[in-house]
């Protein structure tokens, strides 16, 4: 039988120990898919604010005025809760939604 270190001495990882601090880690790098919002397009419906899992939706006076790249982790919620059809989003030229996911990276990234 191993004599070395036992479950109980590792110490416990990925806690959040104070109440307000996961500002402080930028997640964003782990995106595979950024978000694109037609502004011309888009409703105000709120919508994806609302199911946004990380808080990355940026709002001022009651309107979108884009994300917080450090924190998003393009998932697509606010994608797939964005109720507003396009027949052709002004940034990505695809039908689809206002908002779109693009890969990281891309030239739809500049």
């Amino acid at each position: 039988m191993s004599t070395g270190t036992g479950w109980r001495d590792i110490p416990i990882g990925g806690l959040v120990v104070e109440a307000g601090n996961s500002i402080r880690y930028k997640t964003g790098g782990w995106r595979a898919f950024r978000p694109l919002r037609d502004e011309e397009q888009c409703t105000q419906c709120l919508m994806c604010w609302l199911y946004c899992p990380d808080s990355s939706i940026l709002v001022e006076g009651g309107q979108v005025v884009g994300f917080d790249l450090e924190h998003c982790k393009g998932c697509g919620v606010c994608a797939s809760v964005c109720p507003k059809k396009v027949e052709v989003h002004a940034r990505t030229k695809q039908p689809g939604k206002v908002i779109q996911l693009v890969e990281e990276g891309s030239e739809l990234c500049q």
